[in-house]
């Protein structure tokens, strides 16, 4: 029997289901983080240059990466996120340990890892029959038009297809989550979907239940609507707010030509609110001009910190802090934000207040999302049976309240954050046309 695929390529985290001819559920592929298992990849690379012997350097996906490099004491490399730059033309390649790889290498490491991974689960993946459907957001992070669009389709396709997964059929994101909403119902409802991952934020208005499901699919699409953020750039604004004044955001220094007192430069702290930019700093040129500027910073205990962060690659355990506080956030009015290590010495009370504060900008755009996509299909607040709310930032309350302020708190529906996605994708792929 044909088992279809449906696979969730995310920023932050992964994850593939299968769906047998006939099922009604998906299955989840479970992964091995070396303590038990785990029903989401995490998509991140981790590359080891001591690790498969001589001149060669060994490579490290998902969990397993993550694992890897907290045992190896931090060392190796880690990059994540690929996906926020498929639709981007000035991403082409990188140097990792001398050896170049095109953004497509580094995708198509990734998912031969995530299908091996699968694989060890759930035995051999395809077979005749069997069809892949494949997760896009509606817009893709960095994207400026069509042609960046096409780009990034060209680019996963590539990668999906030199990891062995061929042939795919994409979808939208959130009408993935909507095939997995609908496979709970007993009735017909008019539903907007919200999926909040970790670059973007997507919708969808979509009629689903039984009767909605004898009409043609496109004819069930009302709507479709992304913008180009989400938990990402809440990670950054703790950053911004909690961490980067501490490590010497805002301060200054005198220059060696006159004493001149001048602003640190703003730069190395935007690459701080990606953890995975932060290796970016470890460079000759950069490490010397940060170390100019502490010998004459008005705050030299604060660029200590920084550089200590940036010559000990810490930010993989930052971005830990950043996101536990975040995490926590969502559940209790206030948390302690805490970050020590050697010279970096972080503590301070985040209120829930403050950060839905610092967070202003962005839940004014997600809520210009919303209103752009019921505009554009004629449809009112009233008329939405339900507001399905998916993916990891969907927990953060300030974003449910958006949805709670339009729609009413009764109509609200969550579950399955982190792999709706995935399981929805593979019923969709069960029921396409073979």
């Amino acid at each position: 029997m044909a088992r279809h695929l449906g696979l969730d390529f995310g920023t932050t985290n992964s994850a593939l289901a299968v769906a047998e001819a006939g099922a009604n559920s998906a299955r989840l592929a479970r992964f091995s983080d070396g303590e038990g298992r785990t029903e989401t990849f995490r998509s991140v690379l981790w590359f080891d240059p001591q690790g498969a012997g001589p001149g060669q350097v060994e490579t490290r996906a998902g969990p397993e990466a993550i694992r890897r490099y907290l045992s190896a004491g931090g060392s190796g490399r880690l990059l994540q996120s690929l996906k926020s730059y498929l639709a981007s033309g000035l991403f082409q390649s990188t140097q990792v340990y001398g050896r170049t790889y095109s953004l497509e290498d580094l995708a198509t490491v990734l998912l031969r890892h995530l299908r091996a991974g699968a694989e060890a689960d759930l035995g051999p993946l395809g077979g005749p029959g069997a069809r892949l459907v494949v997760g896009r957001p509606v817009r893709f992070a960095n994207s400026d038009g069509e042609a960046d669009e096409a780009l990034a389709l060209s680019r996963l396709r590539k990668a999906l297809a030199q990891a062995g997964f061929e042939a795919p059929v994409f979808e939208y994101e959130p009408v993935g989550a909507a095939w997995f909403y609908e496979s709970t119902l007993d009735h017909d409802e008019l539903v907007l979907i919200g999926d909040f991952g970790g670059g973007t934020s997507d919708f969808c208005l979509m009629r689903v239940g039984p009767g909605a499901r004898r009409r043609a699919s496109s004819a069930r699409i009302l709507g479709t609507e992304g913008v180009g953020l989400a938990g990402d750039a809440f990670d950054g604004r703790v950053v911004d707010h909690a961490v980067a004044p501490a490590l010497g955001k805002g301060s200054a220094f005198r220059s060696y030509m006159g004493g001149k007192l001048l602003p640190v430069p703003p730069w190395p702290y935007a690459k701080l609110r990606r953890w995975h930019h932060l290796s970016f700093l470890k460079s000759p040129e950069t490490l010397r001009f940060l170390r100019d500027v502490r010998a004459t910073a008005l705050r030299p205990e604060a660029i200590d910190g920084l550089l200590h962060l940036v010559e000990h690659d810490l930010g993989y355990a930052l971005y830990s802090a950043v996101e536990g506080a975040k995490v926590a956030l969502s559940r209790a009015p206030e948390v302690q934000f805490t970050f020590r290590d050697g010279p970096v010495q972080l503590g301070s009370a985040v209120p829930r207040a403050l950060f839905e504060a610092w967070i202003a900008e962005e839940l004014t755009a997600l809520e210009r999302c919303v209103d752009k996509l019921l505009e554009r299909a004629g449809v009112g607040s009233r008329d939405v049976d339900r507001v399905f709310l998916t993916g990891g930032s969907s927990l953060v309350p300030s974003v449910r309240a958006v949805f709670a302020r339009r729609f009413g708190e009764g109509k609200l529906r969550a579950g399955h954050e982190l792999t709706s996605v995935a399981l929805g994708l593979a019923l969709r792929a069960r029921d396409l046309e073979g």
